[in-house]
């Protein structure tokens, strides 16, 4: 009996390339559905809930304002206040999260990424970037930093003189203390560069897609958006309670069911109205909650404000190394060692030669498809972005 292997070869490649399509259109159909339907349900029974509780969470966390301006009321050790003097056309501000102690991923942020003088050559655009830090974390008390930080600091002192681009005030750098570095930097951007069209606030292990993302930011700056507020998107999540988490909230703390929905810290991005609203919501709201990033949510709340998805934001999950990644990335995180190579691959003009054209795009949709719709690709790019 004669059997057409090739024939039989071009049937599989056929049934192949459709269970993919039908797999794809099933994953995409269930997410929606999931986001669609489940939500719906969800929202008019424990959702609906939630929403009431909100308000009452807004009022139990109002303070007097001399209470509040407790929590940002720290002294400027490192500051630039004319940072942004001078520069009319500011498209974003950039405050990056740092450590004092992280003097390395700093400098490779400012040769990446982060550096201004590529973005205003090659981009175009005016960003400027800042490092917010605090003491020396391994000092329990603000009064002693001079004494027993000395090297670290003195460090600090010549590193911002040869690139003027430090903020420091004198709370301890922990992580029970980055409420007080969200409120510094929102009191920064509003006293200091009030001008900036967007903010941006990141950690200093993310990496950032500058040229994608500041042609992202003009369009949304051309179509005038307000009420602006872009990242990796929580809704509905849950306090975690377990004591041997890093995240541990207990009780006392914050008692409800659920936080409001906030943006993964790692990075996200605001419009100026937006910056200027939550500069003005922490200044009669209680910022003991040493969640940052639900702290924001809980500001943004009080001001009516809500955060919208966009995929190409990582969580706190590192992105897939490709070509067809690259071409849409905005954020992805956790990025020390290989930030030069990844940097180095994002930007290669090779990328948008590969992805462009109708092959390219349907070629890097079968191999988003197959990167972002596994499941150990958590809290990154969701699966729908390999359609997008």
């Amino acid at each position: 009996m004669f059997v057409n292997f090739r024939r039989i070869r071009k049937c599989q490649c056929v049934q192949l390339m459709t269970t993919c399509l039908v797999l794809s259109v099933v994953m995409l159909c269930w997410e929606q559905l999931d986001s669609g339907v489940v939500s719906h349900i969800y929202s008019y029974s424990y959702r609906s809930y939630l929403v009431n509780s909100y308000t009452f969470i807004n009022k139990s966390f109002t303070i007097p304002r001399q209470e509040a301006h407790m929590f940002s009321n720290h002294r400027y050790l490192l500051n630039h206040p004319y940072k942004c003097s001078g520069e009319k056309d500011i498209l974003l501000l950039l405050l990056i999260k740092s450590s004092p102690e992280n003097f390395e991923r700093r400098r490779a942020i400012r040769s990446t990424w982060g550096n201004e003088t590529y973005i205003r050559q090659d981009l175009g655009v005016t960003v400027k970037v800042m490092f917010v830090l605090g003491l020396p974390k391994q000092h329990e008390t603000a009064q002693t930093w001079r004494r027993r930080s000395g090297g670290i600091q003195d460090n600090l002192v010549n590193e911002d003189r040869r690139h003027g681009d430090l903020v420091q005030q004198d709370f301890v750098d922990t992580f029970h203390n980055l409420t007080l570095k969200l409120l510094l930097q929102f009191r920064w951007a509003h006293f200091y560069c009030p001008h900036a069209r967007f903010l941006m606030t990141a950690d200093n292990d993310i990496f950032v897609h500058m040229p994608n993302l500041v042609l992202y930011l003009q369009y949304m700056d051309r179509k005038g958006v307000t009420d602006f507020w872009i990242g990796h998107v929580h809704r509905g999540a849950p306090p975690i309670r377990q004591k041997e988490s890093k995240y541990y909230v207990p009780q006392e703390m914050y008692p409800w069911a659920s936080y409001p929905d906030y943006t993964a810290g790692a990075g996200y991005v605001v419009s100026r109205d937006v910056a200027n609203k939550i500069y003005q919501a922490s200044l009669t709201l209680n910022a003991s909650l040493y969640i940052d990033d639900v702290f924001m949510g809980i500001c943004a709340n009080a001001m009516g404000v809500s955060p919208q998805e966009h995929v190409y934001f990582s969580g706190e999950g590192k992105a897939p190394y490709h070509l067809c990644i690259y071409d849409k990335m905005m954020t992805s995180h956790g990025h020390v060692a290989d930030i030069y190579e990844l940097w180095k691959a994002a930007t290669n003009p090779e990328v948008k030669r590969v992805t462009s054209g109708l092959f390219g795009r349907l070629y890097c949709t079968a191999v988003k498809l197959t990167l972002l719709c596994r499941p150990y690709f958590f809290n990154t790019y969701p699966c729908k972005a390999a359609l997008l």
